[in-house]
């Protein structure tokens, strides 16, 4: 059975996690033939404070992007 882990910033609503998790599903059920009740997917949300790209935290990066 595939495990899917997607880590993602947290902030995002239930029903785009939803979405998300649904397509992963289709897709990796279409491509590895399993059913799509086979397929797990966890998130793990991760605060923009501990979620660096390169030296900068996503909370940082967001900041400057305002």
């Amino acid at each position: 059975m595939p495990f899917v882990n997607i880590r993602i910033v947290e902030g995002h609503s239930a029903a785009r996690k939803d979405e998300i998790a649904r397509r992963v599903a289709a897709t990796i059920s279409e491509v590895a033939e399993v059913p799509k009740e086979a397929v797990w997917v966890v998130f793990e949300d991760v605060k923009a404070e501990e979620w660096y790209v390169g030296p900068d935290s996503v909370a940082v990066l967001r900041a400057r992007a305002k």
